[in-house]
């Protein structure tokens, strides 16, 4: 199994900043790619960001010139830098995962972290 471990939300007040990270740990053979997304009360879930093994970069248009995602592959861990935040970025950061788990099985396996909670006062 592999499990997913997010860690850096808090409260901060607006213009603040908060980097984000999430370790994955477990039965990995690779990552193909690793990604933030976020759920607000009452809306869906959707794609903050989101990183690939050849090293393309996807960001919602809302984060856009204020957050940066980054990997560091020898610790399996993403890591999401919040600058600007406004309160609209309110939400629960969830960290996600396409993993192959065995050179036996070359299938990629999707896993979720626990999430973490981002506030951002006015």
């Amino acid at each position: 199994q592999v499990q997913l471990v997010e860690s850096g939300g808090g409260l901060v007040q607006a213009g603040g900043s908060l980097r984000l990270s999430c370790a994955a740990s477990g039965s990995i053979f690779s990552i193909n790619a690793m990604g933030w997304y976020r759920q607000a009360p009452g809306k869906q879930r959707e794609l903050v960001a989101s990183i690939t093994s050849d090293v393309t970069i996807n960001y919602a248009d809302s984060v856009k010139g204020r957050f940066t995602i980054s990997r560091y592959n020898a610790k399996n861990t993403v890591y999401l830098q919040m600058n600007s935040l406004k309160p609209e970025d309110t939400a629960v950061y969830y960290c996600n995962a396409e993993v192959v788990t065995s050179i036996w099985d070359n299938r990629e396996y999707d896993y979720w972290g626990q999430g973490t909670q981002v506030t951002v006062s006015s």
